[in-house]
């Protein structure tokens, strides 16, 4: 069946957040260890290959996504969670096979170009304040000599504006190449239209996730500075970060579902460019 870009109420967005954490409660583990597997690799690619490793791992983002979206569905039927679903839309015909490898390489040199500006305007601040934190001894005073540096706050903005553009085009398009068998450009534009048309929902999505990360990390610190162990909040961060992580990569199959219809009765042997929103006159890589 082919998918079909639909009108979704603004109410929705709460919903797909709902809709993530529920199934995550049934599959906990095996949703969580699929995140974890994505960085440990991610991480020691990174780690073994200087530059080239960091590019990768940029680029890879694209098929984390979608990985996480094929893993949310075969959850959501009862099926088998686990990392080979990372690479599973990368065994498919060749067409979609190039155009997900396209968007892989075009996410990943966007993204580096807007860390490469970001870093030039900062005086490489940035990378240094990523160190600090890693320190996990940084003092306060360390952390505001930082944070004035000139360009700081102009790179920190950048970052914010030019990394949610890049968002927009590439929310939807691994799915919709894999599910809809659109090529590079059609995806890109549909993702970009889609996220237009649902801005309401996705406005009070963002909100809903801002809220519960604002909740659990003021309720962690009260809950620890009543218990004079103000430490302990430190060490809760890091597994409560990786839960919230992995949900919102789970609640991505959800908005994918309410926009385009169910992923399930999409096929990945759909017939090239059977969705919906094609710019005219697109030409595919």
């Amino acid at each position: 069946m082919p998918l079909q870009l639909k009108t979704v109420e603004p109410r929705r967005g709460t919903r797909w957040v709902g809709d993530a954490f529920r199934l995550y409660v049934r599959r906990p583990l095996a949703l969580t260890l699929l995140f974890v597997a994505f960085l440990a690799a991610s991480t020691i690619v990174a780690a073994a290959l200087p530059f080239v490793g960091s590019l990768l791992q940029l680029a890879s983002l694209p098929l984390l996504s979608l990985g996480f979206m094929v893993a949310t569905q075969s959850a959501l039927l009862g099926g088998p969670v686990h990392p080979g679903q990372f690479v599973e839309p990368l065994r498919g015909d060749a067409q979609r096979r190039r155009a997900l490898l396209w968007l892989c390489a075009l996410y990943g040199a966007a993204a580096f170009a807007i860390l490469l500006l970001c870093s030039w305007v900062s005086d490489d601040a940035l990378t240094r304040l990523q160190a600090l934190m890693a320190r996990g001894d940084t003092t306060p005073e360390e952390l505001d000599a930082l944070l004035a540096e000139p360009g700081v706050e102009t790179a920190a903005l950048l970052l914010l504006v030019l990394g949610s553009a890049l968002t927009v085009p590439f929310w939807h398009a691994p799915a919709l190449v894999h599910w809809g068998g659109q090529g590079v450009g059609q995806a890109l534009f549909s993702s970009t239209l889609a996220l237009w048309r649902t801005k309401g929902a996705f406005a009070l999505y963002g909100l809903t996730w801002s809220g519960l990360a604002l909740l659990a990390g003021a309720g962690s610190a009260l809950l620890f500075g009543l218990l004079g162990a103000q430490g302990l909040a430190t060490l809760v961060a890091l597994p409560l970060g990786l839960v919230f992580s992995t949900v919102f990569y789970v609640s991505l199959l959800f908005v994918f579902n309410d926009t385009f219809g169910s992923a399930r009765g999409a096929s990945s042997d759909a017939a090239p460019g059977s969705a919906v929103a094609t710019p005219p006159g697109a030409s595919e890589p």
